[in-house]
């Protein structure tokens, strides 16, 4: 690699980057992910390097980013995390002030920290998942990430995002805060399925970055990852028992703390009633948003469906009537009645 004489100095010219990353992959769901903190303006734009069905990439400290284009090429072409790391070291023109983690479409780690970052740093890895950090309170920082993504339950984004948490309550990078970044790629498991992005999140400057990643996050997980797990099942049937299961555990996590946000919980439950899926928490997320918004007629509507998908056909039935009294010209409610009736009818028989 021939750097630029304009491309050396700016690369000296930086001041040391201190950052704490974790870098995975969620074998079940087929998930790429990393999350990431630093006392730098916006390290999202600077260390997560993510691809669907290829494998991610965190480059920090001294950061080279040439190491994110180059890991993923040659991930692409089917090299294990090990081989790739020890490539783009080769290549580079100053490798003991790098510190990197990579993870492959098979889940295998490899990380690496120069001798030239700056302390505290070092790394930590285990099954499909890999910690590192640089200008840290101490080992303790990654040691904790990687032990509680370990014994996190959930989505890769929350397992991650716990990480990143509990990172920064172990002291985090110790000259402070000012950015955070959680991305997670997954084949079309972006918005309607229009691309891979499952998570994308940063927060560029901050007092509390993690704090309001965390925040952010609470949002999302709920607006787009819901859906797009559902919106997967549908279109996977080899992957639909978990990535139902992955929708469930947000529905379950939204009964448990009450949002202020009937389009939230009338979502979910529309979501699920389609799949006839976990009737009961389906039942609960429309009578919240219901309870929420008793006079919206679309909600009716949810409530109704969901109990349909329960197999409570003259309720259905007697809301999407509520519904209708609300919007009598609504031709998708009187289609919905119909096929409420009809299915009493056929109960009945």
């Amino acid at each position: 690699m021939q750097w630029s004489v304009l491309g050396l100095l700016w690369m000296f010219a930086r001041p040391p980057v201190g950052t704490f990353s974790i870098v995975a992959m969620d074998p079940q769901t087929e998930e790429w992910g990393v999350a990431v903190a630093s006392r730098v303006l916006d390290v999202g734009y600077i260390v997560p390097w993510v691809e669907a069905e290829v494998g991610a990439v965190a480059t920090q400290a001294l950061s080279n980013p040439y190491f994110g284009p180059w890991a993923l090429d040659l991930l692409r072409k089917g090299m294990s995390a090990d081989t790739v790391l020890k490539q783009i070291l080769a290549r580079d023109t100053s490798p003991e002030d790098r510190q990197v983690g990579i993870v492959d479409r098979e889940g295998r780690c490899a990380n690496f920290t120069g001798t030239r970052t700056l302390s505290w740093a070092g790394d930590q890895k285990g099954p499909f998942v890999c910690v590192q950090g640089n200008i840290l309170a101490g080992p303790q920082v990654v040691d904790t990430m990687l032990k509680t993504f370990l014994s996190a339950q959930g989505p890769l984004a929350e397992r991650l995002l716990q990480a990143l948490e509990a990172g920064e309550a172990a002291g985090g990078d110790r000259r402070g805060k000012q950015s955070a970044a959680l991305v997670v790629k997954r084949k079309g498991g972006g918005y309607l399925g229009v691309d891979d992005r499952l998570v994308d999140l940063r927060v560029v400057d901050q007092k509390a970055p993690v704090q309001e990643l965390r925040r952010l996050y609470e949002r999302w997980q709920y607006a787009f990852l819901a859906p797009a797990y559902l919106r997967l099942a549908r279109s996977e049937p080899q992957h639909r028992e978990v990535l139902l299961s992955r929708a469930h555990d947000l529905l379950v996590k939204a009964l448990a703390h009450p949002l202020d946000a009937p389009e939230v919980y009338n979502a979910l439950a529309w979501e699920f009633a389609l799949q006839k899926a976990y009737p009961e928490e389906t039942l609960k997320a429309a009578k919240r948003a219901l309870e929420l918004s008793p006079d919206d007629p679309n909600i009716m509507d949810t409530y109704a469906e969901a109990l349909y998908a329960a197999g409570r056909y003259a309720e259905a039935v007697q809301w999407e009537k509520r519904a209708l009294e609300k919007e009598p010209d609504n031709a998708f409610f009187r289609s919905q009645l119909e096929k409420f009736q009809k299915a009493q009818k056929q109960h009945a028989r």
